[in-house]
């Protein structure tokens, strides 16, 4: 029989160090477009809930704008209208609106 001797050839195996670098270099792009935006919001959010006080006018994520009357833990009475009050979620109000915007509503 013959036999045939094949000379083992070594095949050059990629390094991985490229891949981590990848990973490293996504993780870092998360951070920085998903992760860090979002705690910056949800910090503002909760300042701006902790500064809530009567008398300030708000608008809520649904768009309604109305006046401060009464604090809870969870709730906030909003004057919406002469003698029309609503209770709404307190993680429901976005923004704070400068005094005097529902003087020009009306």
């Amino acid at each position: 029989m013959n036999t045939v001797n094949v000379a083992s050839s070594t095949v050059p195996q990629a390094s991985s160090a490229p891949f981590f670098i990848m990973l490293v270099v996504f993780f870092i792009f998360l951070y920085f477009a998903v992760w860090r935006p979002q705690n910056k919001r949800a910090k503002e959010q909760q300042a701006l809930l902790g500064a809530l006080a009567k008398g300030d006018e708000v608008m809520t994520s649904g768009g309604l704008v109305g006046r401060v009357t009464t604090l809870g833990e969870q709730y906030v009475g909003l004057t919406v209208a002469l003698h029309v009050q609503m209770f709404v979620l307190k993680s429901a109000i976005v923004s704070q609106l400068p005094k005097g915007t529902m003087d020009t509503i009306a």
